[in-house]
């Protein structure tokens, strides 16, 4: 029997167990070898051509053939006959730029062998065909043969490996190797990738980092890689703003509106992700630091924090912080959670933020806000010096965002709502959600990385998405400016046509508290509604005191030892809900309902009509002019016909002028049907949500057939909730309708307006076919009194700001290239070159964005300007020289 050795030894480790620490102190070096590499090259790549010339020009350079080497034009074509979907660049004397196949002259010959000229050869159709590779899509010159022997297009496309997109006339073909290739991945994604990361990965990450890095220019630092400081390896917001850079100096003085060790990180707060060892430490001391619990609904983000299941995980989640116009990450500003949502490590992200920007007005937007801001600045207290943050001399706002604001109690909705604070325009403070929904993909893959590579592979794709989100930001903000100008003017007439309803005065009270509010959010919110509704219970409530106050004076004007005259008519209308009940039942019911639902219904009916004979007893004691209505009712029914719910009270609303009847009763049903009316408001506003509600949680959350008919089961119930009060709200109007001659009651319908199927419908739902929250009609049921902001003014006016941030951005970023193309000294004349001809790349990226975008805005701009003569406000020139103005830049030529 073979036994255990006590002993085992220990296995020798070698430079080869940790490569990535062990390649890091060069990559510097890795990274100065690749910037030369985008120079014109050394004396050794200049080789005599194939051609066998001497003083032939060499300009180009495959990217996907073996070596660096220069070629001239005829050798590069030539070369090529065999590879027609490979990338070329050509020298500019400046930088390489990408040039065509096809535009140095090269034909693929179809059906001959490369080089073969055909005597008989066809061009394709308008001299456009595309091949698909694997590593881009390709403009290519293709000739077909029209030789006796020649086949079918689509057959001469397969026979050189091409696979045609249409068998008539093709004008499309993908590459053998990209097919294959999408062909491994849609079927062994999962071994694929083991495979990339086993054998790639480290090497993946490596080549990540040094992009990175020369993405943003550290390759041309003086002072070396390790001089980079925190947060300068990101793509930054350019319509964000940033002092020195994209707003005029003297802005502050306007008014104002697994182990580290093992996988270390290679950016090490240089990008997306805090500096980890700090943040971890700052954790570590603040690890027994007590979570308050909600006090809004029930916030798992808050609630559970501490619950939250962790056993054998490095992190739970990761938080960001985000540009909520924009959706652009920031620098230094995402961080683990290694317990759930806590606010210690949202502190420190938000706070690492906030430092980096030296600007006065922030406006702070978190799920949990109404929550989370309470005890923010004596937290801060207990965060690094270098994240001491100086709110005093600062103004924050916070928000919640929109969606996530349904959730909250009714105080938080109009405190922290977008809609009710100026300068934030359409903006929904949902950014975060977008961004995670585009970043999900990834997370199956960082499951089995380590810290280092996980928080590498982030900062790769929030530099991706940062740079999309700014070659796209020109569409963007032209979209968002249309799409403002477009509602601006019609909302600007609905807001004035509400304010010439209201009295001046009234009117100059309400834009003074609005106004009190948004400079100083601790003084009284005038969002929040002042008014005290009238309800049922209170109506009731005063009545009692009144026959109680006639007690005492020895006066008493019941008839009934237990009834009163408010509390007879309080039931009569209680009575006709409950057959509005009965009947809404019967019609609700099954065509073929089974026994029990026949004795349900039964019971409610047997129930009623006890109640009603009892109630007409009471009745004909206060209004005995009812008692022959009564009797000539019976007789026209015959008694096993009658339903409960048909019966006739004879209310004093529905008695004729000829019928008497005490102008007591008719002021008590005037003042419960008033009431009733705004107690079936409020039920309205609560049935509307709730279906609201329950419809959007089914959208999201319900799968299958079982669930489906079930969420399908409770909507109708919430659809029948919100007939059922809208019919006692119209009841409740046709009382007080029929009411107001006899009693002189004026006014009541500027309150309670006709209730139409299409005005029961949440605040922020469309009312029409293209409407949004934001952009849409307001129904009348929400409406309350108050002085409404104009949102469309609002962001069109940003958007103009934005477009001047962005152009200014560009010609900035210009400028530090140019600087860093000769900010280092090299030994080699190849290096230098090298370094400068990247920068002068940078900066006609930069100058071909600042074309583009203003190609975009031009024609629109100064036709949205023109036109929208309402928004007086907005100012278009700049008084500073270096800031591009929009009547300059896309109007004129100078200048998301």
């Amino acid at each position: 029997m073979l036994q255990k050795p006590e002993h085992m030894p220990k296995k020798k480790r070698t430079a080869a167990d940790n490569p990535l620490l062990q390649w890091l102190p060069e990559h510097s070096a890795f990274l100065d070898e690749i910037i030369r590499l985008e120079g014109y090259g050394s004396e050794g790549t200049l080789f005599k051509c194939r051609c066998g010339t001497d003083n032939t020009i060499h300009l180009y350079h495959c990217r996907d053939c073996f070596g660096v080497k220069m070629v001239c034009q005829t050798c590069v074509v030539h070369h090529h006959l065999s590879n027609p979907p490979h990338r070329i660049d050509m020298w500019n004397s400046d930088f390489f730029e990408s040039i065509t196949l096809k535009a140095l002259g090269l034909h693929v010959q179809l059906s001959h062998t490369p080089g073969q000229h055909c005597y008989n050869a066809q061009q394709v159709s308008c001299d456009e065909f595309m091949v698909i590779d694997a590593h881009s899509i390709h403009d290519v010159a293709v000739d077909f043969c029209r030789c006796e022997t020649a086949q079918i297009h689509y057959k001469q496309l397969l026979q050189a490996q091409w696979f045609p997109a249409t068998t008539t006339d093709p004008q499309t073909a993908a590459t053998f190797s990209v097919l294959e290739l999408f062909h491994l991945l849609s079927f062994e994604i999962e071994s694929f990738s083991k495979a990339l990361r086993q054998h790639g990965n480290l090497t993946n990450q490596e080549w990540c980092h040094i992009l990175q890095l020369m993405c943003t220019g550290r390759g041309h630092d003086p002072n070396g890689i390790e001089a980079t400081p925190d947060g300068r390896c990101v793509v930054q917001c350019l319509a964000c703003p940033h002092p020195g850079i994209n707003i005029p100096d003297g802005w502050e003085n306007s008014p104002p509106d697994i182990s580290d060790d093992c996988d270390p990180s290679l950016n090490s707060g240089w990008a997306y992700f805090m500096e980890e060892r700090a943040y971890k430490q700052f954790l570590s001391e603040c690890s027994t630091e007590w979570q308050e619990r909600s006090t809004c609904v029930s916030h798992n983000a808050v609630n559970t924090a501490d619950t939250k299941a962790s056993q054998g995980l490095a992190a739970t989640g990761v938080g960001s912080v985000v540009c909520a116009h924009h959706e652009m990450r920031l620098p230094n500003s995402v961080g683990d959670l290694q317990k759930g949502e806590k606010y210690i490590n949202m502190d420190y992200l938000v706070f690492s933020v906030l430092v980096s920007f030296g600007l006065a007005v922030f406006n702070l937007s978190y799920d949990i806000a109404c929550q989370w801001h309470k005890k923010l600045w004596s937290r801060n207290s207990m965060m690094p010096q270098r994240l001491q943050f100086d709110h005093e001399n600062k103004t924050v706002h916070f928000f919640v965002p929109k969606f996530h604001l349904k959730a909250h109690i009714q105080s938080c909705q109009t405190t922290f709502l977008f809609n009710f604070s100026k300068w934030v325009g359409w903006m929904d403070g949902e950014a975060p959600e977008r961004g995670w929904a585009d970043i999900n993909r990834v997370a199956t893959s960082m499951r089995e990385m380590g810290p280092g590579n996980c928080c590498d592979m982030l900062n790769d794709h929030f530099g991706d998405w940062n740079w999309k989100k700014i070659t796209m930001l020109g569409w963007t903000l032209l979209r968002k400016l249309k799409k403002a100008a477009a509602t601006a003017r019609a909302h600007h007439e609905e807001l004035a046509e509400l304010e010439g309803a209201i009295n001046a005065s009234t009117l100059a009270l309400w834009q003074a508290d609005v106004e009190a509010w948004e400079e100083n959010n601790t003084k009284p919110n005038p969002f929040e509604s002042r008014v005290v509704s009238m309800t049922q219970a209170m109506v009731r409530l005063e009545f009692a005191e009144c026959e109680r106050r006639d007690l005492q004076d020895g006066i008493d004007w019941s008839l009934h030892a237990e009834i009163s005259p408010s509390m007879l008519i309080a039931d009569g209308l209680e009575l006709e809900d409950q057959q509005r009940q009965l009947h809404a039942d019967r019609k609700t019911s099954s065509q073929n309902p089974t026994d029990n639902q026949k004795a349900k219904i039964q019971m409610c009916s047997n129930a009623l009509q006890r109640k009603l004979d009892a109630w007409v007893q009471v009745q004909i004691l206060y209004m005995p002019a009812v008692a022959p209505l009564h009797i000539r009712a019976q007789h026209n029914d015959s008694p096993q016909d009658e339903m409960p719910e048909d019966f006739i009270l004879f209310l004093p609303l529905q008695l004729n002028a000829t019928t008497p009847c005490n102008l007591l009763l008719c002021q008590i049903e005037w003042q419960l049907s008033y009431a009733q009316a705004n107690d079936t408001l409020n039920n309205v506003h609560q049935n509307v949500r709730l279906h609201a509600h329950l419809n959007t949680f089914k959208t999201l959350h319900i799968h299958g057939q079982q669930a489906s008919t079930c969420a399908c089961s409770a909507l109708d119930l919430a659809e029948a909730k919100k007939c059922g009060s809208r019919l006692k709200y119209e009841a409740a109007c046709v009382a007080l309708d029929n009411l107001r001659d006899q009693l002189g009651m004026v006014g009541w319908r500027d309150t309670f307006w006709l209730l139409n199927v299409t005005d029961m419908r949440s605040m922020g739902d469309a009312g029409s076919a293209g409407q949004s929250e934001g952009r849409c009609d307001i129904p009348w049921i929400w409406k309350a009194p108050g002085v409404l902001h104009n949102n469309d003014v609002e962001e069109f006016s940003l958007l103009i700001e934005e477009m001047q941030r962005v152009l200014a951005f560009f010609h900035w970023e210009m400028a530090q290239w140019k600087e860093r193309g000769t900010a280092r000294s090299f030994t080699k004349d190849t290096d230098h070159e090298g370094s400068l001809a990247y920068a002068q790349y940078q900066i006609s990226v930069q100058e071909g964005l600042v074309m583009h975008f203003s190609m975009l805005w031009r024609d629109t701009l100064s036709t949205v300007v023109s036109e929208l003569d309402l928004v007086p406000e907005i100012n278009t020139e700049v008084a500073n020289d270096q800031m591009p103005s929009l009547e300059g830049p896309p109007l004129e030529g100078d200048d998301e």
